[in-house]
């Protein structure tokens, strides 16, 4: 048991982060946007997360979807302890976790026959070759034909500038011993002393100063598992399909949208180099040195079942969304590699403020004459836009949206609670899209005061600062944080009359409550 980690990072705990990729409603919408059929409302789907962490993304998923049954899977015994815990508080029925390597995974008692998803998040990268081989043996034995495989790596070529970076930083945390945290900063010190001296690495590879600044303001938790494990690999893309193919896995696409629209995100002598390729996998391969690529969010399947152009549309009809963001908030435009999508540009003002009245189908769309200038493919796109921008959302269907209200209620409620104490989970579950939504610990503080009856911004400002100022808690203004009790209550009070106009509408018509 001396080395029951093999090599990867287990003394800081991973981040409690959930990652939006992961959502069944999202995995879904892909599906549909590629081509693929992928029936959401088979009843009940089996979900399964390889190396889930702290197990935050999966006991969301779980609340907001008690329709579906999910199994998660971590060696790290703390994560899955905290796992486990946060289920219980939450009173999930309908998730599972299992303390287990991947070696042993696929022979663990418990297991369905079959899952209908399989998700990994950044697993691939930091993991032995030997395990890799684990993770498509599992994949090929308990994948259902016509499931969906979400994988997500870091990427090549954008991650070559880094690679002598990290030998940099590993080699010098490795020549000492002791807590783990010390030896990230003091590797960050030196490797940040050859920038300051202008050395030429750093004046050739300026990308590589860049990567280097950022690192120095990362969580160490967070730097030590995606720098400071013994096996880190970023892959090319043709090496991943290559072994997912082993499994009888087809590419279906990004799960980056905007990455679907080449027109919008390559220039024209671009897409003629990459059109001049026939094979998919090689023309995507080419498009990872054109866009640099750092990160790969990948949908596959098992067995290409695609839609006609009516099946695809009669899905597109009956989908509703929903916006995730306040409409005013709704930056002008969204930055992409080659400039700018403009939203002021029809049909994107007209869809926003449809969208803004609440959850609307493209059939609503379609005969409210909104739209009337746009046609099918703009309309489509331009969803498929928002929803890649994060602003947009698509939407769960009505059936057991009672008991998808009750299970998020219970989630919400044991997630809030836990902000009294920490800052750690930072996103609630609802049962509108089925996914979750980021919302920070001052106004998950609001929000346990609204369901105690405060109905008063400055109430609720109060209640928080009760619980925040025992703790030592101090918030900042421009930069600077502020001491006086006095200056604090201010602050509290103006984020909360900010949270009733905005966030609060937005967080009521996600049906998000406690």
């Amino acid at each position: 048991m001396a080395n029951w980690h093999s090599g990867y990072i287990d003394e800081l705990s991973y981040t409690h982060g959930f990652y939006r990729q992961l959502t069944p409603s999202i995995l879904n919408f892909a599906a549909l946007s590629r081509g693929q059929k992928f029936d959401l409302s088979q009843s009940p789907l089996e979900y399964c997360e390889l190396g889930c962490g702290q197990g935050f993304s999966t006991n969301l998923l779980a609340a907001a979807n008690p329709q579906m049954r999910f199994h998660a899977m971590d060696f790290n015994p703390a994560h899955i302890a905290n796992a486990r815990n946060l289920a219980s508080d939450a009173k999930l029925t309908n998730v599972r976790f299992y303390e287990n390597a991947f070696a042993d995974f696929l022979s663990c008692q418990g297991l369905p026959e079959g899952f209908d998803i399989i998700v990994l998040h950044g697993v691939l990268t930091w993991v032995s070759e030997e395990n890799r081989r684990h993770i498509v043996d599992f994949l090929s034995a308990k994948l259902k034909p016509g499931g969906l495989v979400y994988v997500s790596y870091n990427a090549m070529p954008g991650w070559a500038v880094t690679l002598p970076l990290r030998r940099l930083l590993v080699d010098r945390a490795a020549r000492t011993s002791g807590p783990l945290a010390p030896r990230i900063d003091d590797a960050l010190t030196l490797v940040t002393s050859l920038a300051e001296v202008k050395s030429d690495f750093f004046k050739v590879h300026v990308a590589a100063s860049a990567r280097l600044k950022s690192m120095t303001t990362m969580a160490r938790n967070y730097l030590a598992h995606e720098y400071f494990n013994r096996d880190w690999t970023p892959f090319y893309f043709e090496d991943v399909a290559a072994e997912l193919a082993e499994a009888k896995l087809s590419f279906v696409g990004s799960l980056n949208l905007l990455d679907q629209f080449d027109d919008i995100s390559l220039s024209e002598e671009q897409r003629k180099v990459l059109d001049a390729e026939s094979d998919p996998i090689r023309r995507e391969g080419l498009r990872d040195f054109v866009v640099n690529q750092l990160f790969r969010t990948d949908l596959f399947c098992k067995g290409r079942v695609e839609h006609t152009d009516r099946s695809a549309a009669g899905v597109w009809l009956d989908m509703r969304f929903a916006l995730s963001m306040p409409a005013e908030k709704t930056p002008p435009a969204i930055k992409t590699r080659m400039g700018e999508i403009d939203l002021k540009v029809p049909p994107y003002p007209a869809l926003i403020k449809a969208f803004s009245q609440g959850q609307v189908s493209t059939r609503g769309l379609l005969e409210s004459n909104t739209l009337e200038r746009a046609n099918w493919r703009q309309i489509t796109q331009a969803i498929t836009v928002l929803v890649g921008a994060n602003f947009l959302q698509p939407c769960l269907p009505d059936q057991n949206k009672d008991a998808r209200i009750e299970s998020c209620r219970l989630f919400n409620l044991a997630v809030c609670k836990h902000a009294e104490n920490s800052e750690d989970h930072q996103f609630l579950a609802s049962p509108v899209t089925g996914g979750g939504l980021a919302i920070n610990r001052a106004d998950r503080l609001f929000m346990l005061a609204i369901n105690k009856g405060k109905e008063l911004p400055a109430d609720w400002a109060s209640d928080a600062w009760r619980i925040l100022a025992p703790q030592g808690h101090r918030l900042l203004k421009d930069g600077k944080m502020l001491m006086a009790d006095q200056e604090n209550q201010e602050e509290l009070l103006l984020i909360a009359e900010e949270f009733a106009r905005h966030r609060l509408p937005t967080i009521r018509n996600l049906q998000i409550t406690l």
